[in-house]
């Protein structure tokens, strides 16, 4: 057996592998072996067929075993040898000359391997990143304070038809009769809502559905019809609307403070001001530290400048994917995908520089945000510790869950320490500006 190396270039290496049949002819052998006892041959006992007729049926694959054992062994040895940082791990050469397994003795096969390139990279007061300072305006804490008041609203019976009202309605066309369907004035086209605005419970008019309501789906659903019964009918029903109601935000009272913020936590309005400029001051850090980030990752990835084996790396990500990618498709994203490894590079170099490490606490940390994020969007604010936990736990039960809480400790940790050892250029900008930046 012979191996043969040529390095191409600093990132990249070709080699040559010659395996002659007296190189796997013992292991061979020890394969066929293995193949008899388990063999079950008709006319046969078990384990006492013919070494021969062995060897016909099954010499093939003994062979390409015993083969690709050696390929196997040599790649390991060649790449500890030379104490190699690999990328992925070695692929076939392209321009590989085809075997035949069932004729072929000797072989020669051609592996490319690609090398992960060295960071020498330091951080220091002499960088410097933008960190951003958003203003909460008044208008901020108007929005938030009526949204959260609207919230907990509730729906008050009405004289007419208002602009964010809701109303139930009948609706007739020759024998066909909808009785108590509800609507929404958000449903309704603008015209729609040109025509209904200040009826009275009780009135009647001509509406054509179609202009109505724009939704062919939502237009059959509400007219408890199929899709196929609408489109044989003509558009227009009579109308009789029978109940109108208004959507009333919560006073800012105790019962709706607790509702809100939990028992006792605000008691006036004073209390409830502060508490909502609290929480837009933690989601605009929140943002403003999420395009720290970005900056800071995009800083360093340009001042790394990290050169890739491009050429390797899309093949590999080619069969790593199983071909469930086509090249196409890996063309179309392979510069997110190099700003993207290029990143985790950077974040494992200063992982090891800063002896950064990741404990449970940390892990469990992040995981309970994510559930009181997952508990927020149901509209369960403060949700309690013994709720969050079990939740948190089930997301690092999930190994892809899991793998990205840690990729998110691992980016927090990081953007942390480099913090700390950097400038920061601070500059005001408003939550509007911000957002644009954030996409």
């Amino acid at each position: 057996m012979e191996l043969k190396s040529n390095k191409i270039d600093d990132l990249n290496i070709a080699l040559s592998l010659e395996i002659k049949e007296a190189d796997y002819a013992d292991d061979m052998k020890k394969k066929l072996s293995a193949y008899r006892r388990n063999a079950d041959i008709k006319g046969f006992r078990k384990g006492m067929a013919p070494a021969s007729l062995i060897k016909r049926i099954y010499g093939t694959s003994a062979r390409s075993e015993a083969v690709n054992d050696i390929i196997s062994k040599s790649l390991q040895e060649y790449i500890e040898k030379n104490d190699l940082n690999i990328i992925g791990e070695p692929l076939p050469s392209e321009d590989r000359k085809e075997i035949n397994w069932e004729t072929d003795v000797d072989f020669e096969f051609d592996f490319d391997i690609a090398l992960s390139p060295k960071i020498d990279l330091e951080v220091s007061e002499d960088d410097s990143v933008t960190y951003y300072n958003v203003t909460v305006d008044d208008e901020a804490k108007s929005q938030m304070r009526n949204a959260l008041l609207r919230q907990f609203g509730r729906l008050e019976n009405a004289e007419e038809v208002g602009e964010d009202d809701f109303f139930t309605a009948d609706f007739e066309q020759g024998e066909t009769k909808v009785e108590g369907t509800y609507v929404a004035m958000r449903s309704i086209s603008e015209e729609g809502k040109k025509e209904i605005a200040g009826k009275k419970t009780g009135e009647s008019m001509d509406v054509d559905v179609v202009k109505w309501f724009e939704n062919e789906t939502d237009r059959a659903s509400m007219l408890k019809l199929s899709k196929e019964e609408l489109q044989g009918m003509a558009p227009v029903f009579k109308m009789t609307i029978k109940e109108i109601k208004h959507f009333v935000p919560a006073d800012p009272t105790q019962e709706t403070f607790d509702k809100i913020f939990g028992q006792g936590v605000v008691n006036n309005e004073e209390q409830f001001d502060a508490k909502v400029e609290e929480r837009l001051r933690n989601e605009y850090d929140q943002e403003r530290d999420y395009r720290f980030m970005l900056d800071v990752k995009e800083y360093l990835i340009n001042k790394a400048a990290i050169s890739l084996p491009e050429k390797f790396l899309k093949r590999w990500i080619y069969y790593a994917n199983d071909g469930k990618f086509s090249m196409e498709d890996i063309e179309k994203e392979f510069d997110l995908f190099l700003k993207d490894y290029r990143w985790q590079m950077i974040r494992g170099y200063f992982m090891h520089k800063f002896d950064l490490k990741i404990e449970k606490e940390d892990l469990m940390d992040t995981a309970m945000k994510f559930a009181s994020y997952r508990f927020a969007m149901y509209g369960i604010e403060n949700a309690p510790q013994e709720q969050l936990r079990p939740v948190a736990e089930h997301i690092l039960s999930d190994e892809r869950e899991r793998s990205r809480i840690i990729e998110r400790v691992e980016d927090d940790k990081c953007i942390g320490a480099i913090k700390e050892r950097i400038s920061l250029k601070t500059e005001d900008i408003s939550i509007g500006k911000l957002r644009e930046l954030n996409g």
